[in-house]
C-alpha cells in the first residue's frame, strides 16, 4: 500500500499559515514558505510516501492573472524545492508529487480551455520537472482535461498518475459520474488506450468512492493494470448547504474523524485500491491512523 499526504491547504490554515480564498494554500507560499515546509514534514512524520508540490493554487483562479504571469514559474519551482527538501531529508525513501491542478478552479469543467489550459500545463511540467518523481493531476472533472493531462505528460517519461474528482450529489450506486456528469467509464477509456501508471479519485466525499474503486478495479485486465488510488475530502455534505469546494471557506464535516476515515479507508483497500491518502480536510492525524490500520 502507497500512503498519500493529507491536504495541504487545511493543514497549513489549521497551523496558523497565512491563508484565506482566493489565494487559498499559494498564500503561505508567497507569505510563509516555511510554514509549508512544516505542512509537509508533518504528513512525512505521520507516515506518507509521498509528498505533494504545494501547487495547486498556481493558477489565475486563485492568485490571479496579474500574479500568475509573474511570478507563476517561481512559485511552482519554489514548491518544488520545498516539497523536494523535506523528501530527501525524511530519512526513509520518499518520493515527490508534482501537483497539477485543473487549470480554472475545482469543480469548474465548464471553464476549460484546451489551449490555454495545454500552455499552463506545460508552465506546470517544466517548472517542477526537476523536483517531481512523478506527475500528479489532481481534481480534474472532465475526459476532456484527463486526456490534455495525459497527452502533455506522459511523453516526459516518469510516472504519471491521473486523479479526477467525482460527482457526490444525488448518485447512482454503480454509476460513478466525472463532476462533468460524463461517466467514469469515459475515463476508464482513455486509461485503457494511455496508460497512466495510476487512476485515483480525489477531492469527494468519502461515500463515493469504493464504488468507483470497484468499477475501475472491475475494469482494468491485463499484465500492467494502473494503480488505482483514492484521497477523499472531508466537505460537509449535500444537505448541509454545500455550495462547492470554490465558494467559502466551509466548515468541515466533525463525523470524518482519523477513526472514521480509516473505517472508509480499509474499505478501499479492499476494493482494490493500492494508493490512499487525504484530500481537503485530511490531517496528519488522519494520515496515522490509517496508516497504522492499513500496515495490520
Amino acid at each position: 500500500m502507497i500512503i498519500l499526504d493529507g491536504g495541504l491547504g487545511r493543514e497549513l490554515q489549521a497551523m496558523g499559515a497565512p491563508f484565506r480564498q482566493p489565494e487559498w494554500s499559494a498564500l503561505a507560499l508567497m507569505e510563509g514558505p516555511d510554514y509549508v515546509r512544516a505542512a509537509h514534514d508533518a504528513f512525512l512524520q505521520a507516515g506518507a510516501d509521498i509528498v505533494t508540490t504545494n501547487s495547486y493554487a498556481i493558477v489565475p483562479f486563485h492568485i490571479g492573472a496579474d500574479v500568475f504571469a509573474a511570478r507563476a514559474s517561481a512559485l511552482l519551482r519554489l514548491s518544488g524545492e520545498l516539497a523536494r527538501a523535506a523528501a530527501d531529508e525524511a530519512g526513509r525513501p520518499v518520493r515527490v508529487a508534482g501537483s497539477v491542478p485543473p487549470m480554472f478552479g475545482s469543480y469548474r469543467p465548464e471553464k476549460f480551455d484546451r489551449q490555454v489550459a495545454a500552455d499552463m500545463m506545460r508552465l506546470f511540467r517544466d517548472q517542477l520537472a526537476d523536483y517531481a518523481d512523478l506527475f500528479l493531476a489532481e481534481t480534474l472533472g472532465s475526459a476532456a482535461e484527463a486526456e490534455l493531462f495525459l497527452t502533455e505528460f506522459l511523453p516526459v517519461g516518469r510516472p504519471v498518475w491521473l486523479s479526477v474528482t467525482l460527482e457526490d450529489v444525488d448518485v447512482t450506486a454503480g454509476e460513478p459520474m466525472l463532476r462533468s456528469g460524463e461517466p467514469l467509464g469515459d475515463v476508464l477509456a482513455l486509461c485503457q488506450s494511455l496508460s497512466p501508471g495510476a487512476l485515483l479519485f480525489n477531492c469527494s466525499q468519502p461515500e463515493v468512492m469504493e464504488d468507483a474503486v470497484s468499477v475501475a478495479h472491475a475494469h482494468f485486465s491485463g499484465d500492467s493494470p494502473p494503480l488505482i488510488g483514492v484521497y477523499a475530502n472531508a466537505f460537509p455534505l449535500a444537505d448541509d448547504n454545500y455550495q462547492g469546494a470554490n465558494a467559502t471557506l466551509h466548515e468541515l464535516r466533525t463525523d470524518i474523524t482519523p477513526d472514521a476515515y480509516a473505517d472508509y479507508a480499509e474499505r478501499w483497500a479492499a476494493a482494490g485500491a493500492g494508493i490512499i491518502g487525504g484530500c481537503c480536510g485530511i490531517s496528519p492525524r488522519h494520515i496515522r491512523c490509517l496508516k497504522e490500520r492499513l500496515a495490520q
